[in-house]
């Protein structure tokens, strides 16, 4: 008895003394440089994001914020070697929902699982996508959406940046839902998807709201609608999906940007990261830089990223099921 009980007490000891050390380890952080790896190549949405944010953490945080542009592969590359990183808050990743969380779905390999080696600290802002269709349709609603659909059963193809991304998933969503049997065609990134939506070659796609906002304003493409609960600030003309009766779960999520650490990374930590991007989100100019490249900003800390997170996981792994796609 009297052996377990003093065991017992060097137990609570031990992880009093680890706890207290984390605390230690927090008040003290950072102590030096913070690398911010961006998956994805330089000039992106993702790395203005970094870039903004970097910039006015630096001073509230007192060390350097280095961005490391880590590309290929999806996203995949930058995300697995944070996954393997060290969790003491110097290397984080910020990066999109596809490589945080439609991957997971979508690849029959991952090298890293998001929900075991990463931990899901700042969700920075939900980046929602607009369905365009050109002058030719004269699609302007959804209304008249399905009545083109109908009358071209089979015949439509439809675009996207890439295999499983949310410009393809919604879409296949789409085709699904109006029994339109429509086709994909990805492409590499969201400029030449632009090109050929302009130049006629596909009728109508999701695309991002800041790619399309120049040839929107130009009058070559026409707004349908976006994803989501609510309309965006910059479009408060343009409805959402679901206003026009597309109620599903999938027109009515929208992929994101946002933080995330090594698990295990402790959790004061993440909440001094957390705390500095809600500061940074605050100030007006960065509201007006990252609105004005489609995002909504949000703010959210560990725990409410994590809840947000735990919804949205259900509705991505099943469009990736229903849309056959699948990555090696």
């Amino acid at each position: 008895m009297h052996m377990s009980r003093s065991f017992t007490a060097r137990a609570h000891l031990g992880l009093l003394g680890l706890a207290l050390a984390t605390a230690a380890q927090a008040q003290d952080y950072p102590s030096k440089p913070i690398t911010l790896v961006v998956p994805y190549p330089a000039g992106g949405t993702t790395d203005t994001v970094a870039r903004v944010l970097a910039d006015k953490m630096r001073p509230k945080l007192g060390q350097n914020i280095v961005i490391d542009n880590k590309g290929g592969a999806g996203g995949i590359l930058g995300t697995d070697a944070v996954a393997k990183a060290k969790p003491d808050g110097y290397t984080l990743v910020l990066s999109l929902s596809t490589s945080l969380l439609i991957n997971q779905y979508l690849y029959k390999k991952l090298p890293y699982d998001p929900q075991k080696d990463l931990v899901m600290v700042s969700q920075i802002a939900l980046s929602p996508i607009m369905l365009v269709s050109t002058q030719k349709t004269g699609v302007r609603n959804v209304e008249e959406l399905k009545k083109y659909l109908a009358a071209h059963k089979g015949k439509v193809s439809y675009g996207s940046w890439g295999i499983g991304s949310s410009a393809h998933l919604t879409a296949s969503h789409l085709s699904e839902v109006l029994d339109a049997d429509m086709s994909h065609v990805p492409y590499k990134g969201g400029a030449p998807l632009i090109q050929d939506l302009v130049g006629g070659q596909l009728p109508l796609s999701f695309v991002g709201v800041s790619d399309a906002k120049p040839f929107i304003d130009a009058g070559k493409l026409i707004p349908i609608g976006i994803t989501g609960d609510k309309r965006m600030s910059a479009y408060a003309n343009v409805p959402t999906l679901a206003e026009q009766g597309l109620k599903d779960e999938v027109f009515r999520s929208v992929g994101w940007i946002a933080i995330a650490a090594p698990a295990g990374t402790p959790k004061a930590i993440q909440q001094r990261i957390a705390d500095e991007v809600r500061a940074a989100l605050r100030l007006p100019d960065v509201k007006a830089k990252l609105e004005a490249v489609g995002l909504e900003l949000v703010a959210l800390g560990p725990d409410e990223f994590a809840a947000a997170y735990r919804k949205d996981m259900p509705v991505w792994e099943r469009a990736v099921r229903s849309s056959g796609a699948t990555l090696d």
